[in-house]
């Protein structure tokens, strides 16, 4: 009897992503016939021990396997040669473009194959859709992620060097990091060189029948007049009768809409994540990276829950946009739906490769996701679904009031505002917009002054850079681009050449002097203009209009120049160790500060005989009020969070988050703290007994 030959196993398809997270939501969408497997980011690159890059031979890249992706690459051949067919589907920008070209590459997989895959979003839906539409690899965005590759490797393995030899070993620098460097640093001058303007206001409290409503100084005899120094206010005050009635001129009422802002960008998501939850523009983008590859949502299996998270396009699919409204009709009412489709500008340079992020269903609500999300993600999540949202939604429309109280040709002006439909506020709000409601106002109307406050200011500074406004900086001037924006400024961080206070961009010393040497032997690095030019030839390299090697080429001679200039010229710098005013206590010999790695510290001026270091502590000048002993010391926590604590903890555990002050409160006793607001410093009472205005000298007429 003859033997039953056993049935063929049956090839599949093998599909390479570049993250396990993302392999493992695709592969429950495709089904048994396809294996899905990754390539864990790239598995080609330059080599870190050498420049890497033929300058004889129009730049051609020397790749070698990243070492640790051994056993990856011998995965992804073994599975290749079992496969039927080999699809690449990483991230549809220019790095996942260069991903695909790489495995492509070692996997010695036809360049003229339609194999490459790419989804916007990763949905049942639109990764089934992209495999009915395969492409071949686009060599242009390769090229262009090439040449930013190379530019950053000639730029970056040139200045380390000199860098080492001539300031700090181990230090480094590159392209886009340089320039915002510059721009932290040329902030700070900025504060530094800031020279306060004096101004002084009048806030008026007046009184209609029963209801009162607040003014300001406006001006004189219709015309707006500032308010330089005491003796301008003492002028306006003199022309005013206490005793008479003003009258209300020039009312003006109208109605004002609000419209919602677009969907979030990268640019636009970082920056209101750090503003309302307080990320860290790398913990943006890692949240936003796990739900784009997908969460388990239990029965409906894994599914992304945004569209792709670098982009700088604020277009939305006409799909999204529809399913919007029709959500909006059903929980909100037909009211609350935009009317018509919605259509946002980009900025000039935004290359619109993908829609803007948005949830991939609103239907799936924060609220519903809620049991399945981390607290972080859940909160990014709520954020995006209620930015989109909104953007679909009508205007929030107010009732504004204007109107000149006026007496002796003293003009006050006030106004009001009252929310008549709350829009796409219902929704998401990045204004928080307050009521301010007034009494029935009518031109002729007679109203009483109840008092009047004159308060001195002083112009401040510009504020120093946050993460959110660094980010917007580089957007504005075109410098980098969104997949760029969270590498640059951790970078920064990570060498020292900033440094965070609170939530504050502040230069150190170290990243002054690195500054300082770039802008004066490589001018171009750190010209904004220059360098946005040059994302702008990347851009056209993409699209095909420019060629790869004849950019580079324009821009290594002149740099090639200013390198053997600078390498000639630059004289070695000394960062001098300053003395710290006390000794060892294991050796005796005088300790000195140094500049470190991560700041300064203490340390032995017998090093490396003596290895005795100590960190810097910040006194504040006031002794512990717990304990009576120890010094009061500027602390840092988790967070980067400055708060105040006792020198001697454990001992004594004493903390504050407002700076103490050496004055007790004059009510209670306890000792008095200084909080900053927006208008500045303040010295008040935790027990709330006693506050004291420290800036401005405040007169008050009674009426």
């Amino acid at each position: 009897m003859p033997t039953k030959s056993k049935p063929k196993k049956r090839k599949k398809t093998l599909v390479i992503v570049e993250s396990p997270a993302k392999a493992k939501t695709i592969e429950k969408y495709l089904g048994r016939n396809y294996r899905v497997i990754a390539s864990k980011g790239h598995i080609r690159d330059l080599p870190k021990s050498q420049m890497g890059i033929d300058f004889d031979n129009n730049y051609k890249p020397k790749y070698i396997s990243i070492r640790g992706k051994g056993d990856t690459i011998k995965e992804l051949k073994s599975e290749a040669k079992k496969a039927k067919d080999v699809y690449l589907a990483s991230d549809p920008d220019r790095e996942g473009e260069a991903i695909a070209w790489h495995v492509a590459h070692v996997l010695n997989l036809d360049q003229k194959d339609k194999n490459r895959v790419t989804f916007n979003e990763v949905t049942k839906d639109a990764v089934k859709n992209s495999f009915k539409n395969p492409r071949t690899i686009d060599m242009d965005t390769v090229n262009a992620q090439q040449a930013r590759r190379i530019l950053d490797r000639i730029v970056g393995y040139s200045l380390s060097p000199i860098l080492w030899e001539k300031v700090k070993k181990g230090l480094s620098a590159g392209r886009v990091q340089s320039v915002a460097l510059k721009l932290v640093i040329d902030r700070e001058k900025e504060i530094k060189n800031f020279k306060p303007q004096e101004y002084w206001t009048i806030e008026a409290e007046f009184k209609k029948l029963k209801k009162t409503f607040n003014g300001q100084f406006w001006g004189i005899n219709g015309k707006k007049t500032d308010l330089p120094d005491n003796d301008s206010v003492k002028k306006v005050l003199a022309k005013i009768d206490k005793k008479k009635n003003f009258q209300v001129e020039n009312v003006v009422k109208r109605e004002r809409r609000r419209q919602p802002a677009a969907p979030f960008t990268t640019s636009t998501m970082q920056q209101e994540a750090n503003k309302r939850l307080n990320y860290r523009t790398r913990k943006t983008m890692s949240i936003a990276q796990q739900l784009y590859e997908g969460i388990s949502l239990g029965k409906q299996g894994t599914v992304g829950l945004i569209t792709y998270m670098r982009t700088d396009s604020k277009r939305t699919s006409p799909v999204a946009q529809a399913e919007a409204s029709k959500f909006l009709n059903e929980n909100y009412g037909k009211e609350y739906a935009a009317k018509g489709a919605r259509h946002f500008k980009n900025q000039e340079d935004a290359q619109d490769a993908h829609e803007a992020i948005r949830p991939t269903s609103v239907y799936r609500t924060p609220e519903s996701l809620k049991s399945v999300l981390t607290t972080e993600q859940y909160r990014l999540y709520k954020l995006i679904w209620s930015r989109f949202l909104a953007s679909e939604m009508t205007p929030a429309v107010y009732d504004t009031v204007r109107a000149d109280i006026t007496q002796n040709g003293v003009v006050f002006r006030t106004t009001g505002s009252k929310m008549k439909f709350a829009g796409f506020t219902k929704v998401y709000d990045n204004q928080q917009e307050k009521n301010v409601e007034l009494p029935e106002l009518n031109e002729g109307d007679k109203v009483k002054l109840a008092k009047s406050d004159n308060k001195q200011h002083f112009t401040m500074p510009p504020a120093r850079y946050t993460e959110a406004s660094l980010v917007h900086s580089l957007e504005e001037n075109g410098v980098g681009r969104p997949s760029t924006y969270a590498p640059t400024i951790d970078t920064i961080q990570r060498r020292y050449y900033v440094k965070l206070d609170g939530k504050s961009i502040v230069p150190t010393e170290l990243g002054e002097i690195v500054d300082n040497l770039i802008e004066k032997f490589f001018p171009d690095i750190v010209n904004i203009d220059f360098t946005a030019q040059l994302e702008n030839d990347l851009d056209g390299i993409e699209e095909g209009k420019k060629n790869w090697v004849k950019v580079i080429d324009d821009y290594y001679h002149p740099f090639k120049k200013e390198l053997d200039k600078a390498d000639a010229d630059i004289k070695k710098v000394q960062i001098k160790d300053e003395p710290a005013g006390f000794n060892c206590d294991i050796c005796g010999a005088p300790m000195v500060i140094k500049m470190g790695r991560y700041g300064k510290f203490y340390a032995c001026s017998r090093f490396p005989d003596c290895r005795n270091t100590k960190a810097i502590v910040k006194k504040v000048g006031v002794i512990c009020p717990k304990c009576g002993k120890g010094d009061v010391i500027e602390k840092k926590s988790k967070r980067n969070r400055k708060f105040y604590g006792c020198s001697r903890y454990p001992d004594c555990d004493f903390v504050s988050w407002d700076k103490p002050i050496n004055r007790n409160c004059p009510n209670c006793g306890h000792f008095l703290v200084e909080k900053r607001n927006k208008k500045g410093p303040v010295v008040l009472c935790p027990n709330g007994d006693y506050k004291e205005e420290t800036s401005a000298e405040k007169d008050t007429v009674e009426s």
